[in-house]
């Protein structure tokens, strides 16, 4: 058993762009490329209107841009 913790991982995380706040906007399910599977991706938006997305069970996995901002966005 490994003595070193594990990285800490915020419920709400901070926008990569403007260090804004993050809050949750849903959910959407998606086909992954890499492994063919269909999960789910987090969204997230700023303040700033930056939205972004991650696979909801990668939680460690970096936050990547959404590539269609204007369909989750404010």
């Amino acid at each position: 058993m490994s003595s070193e913790a594990a990285p800490f991982h915020p419920i709400y995380p901070v926008c990569p762009e403007c260090s804004g706040q993050l809050r949750a906007g849903g959910m959407l399910l998606c086909r992954r490329e890499d492994d063919g599977r269909r999960a789910c991706r987090q969204i997230w938006a700023c303040a700033g209107q930056h939205v972004w997305w991650r696979w909801s069970d990668r939680p460690a996995d970096d936050l990547e841009h959404c590539p269609h901002p204007q369909l989750f966005g404010d």
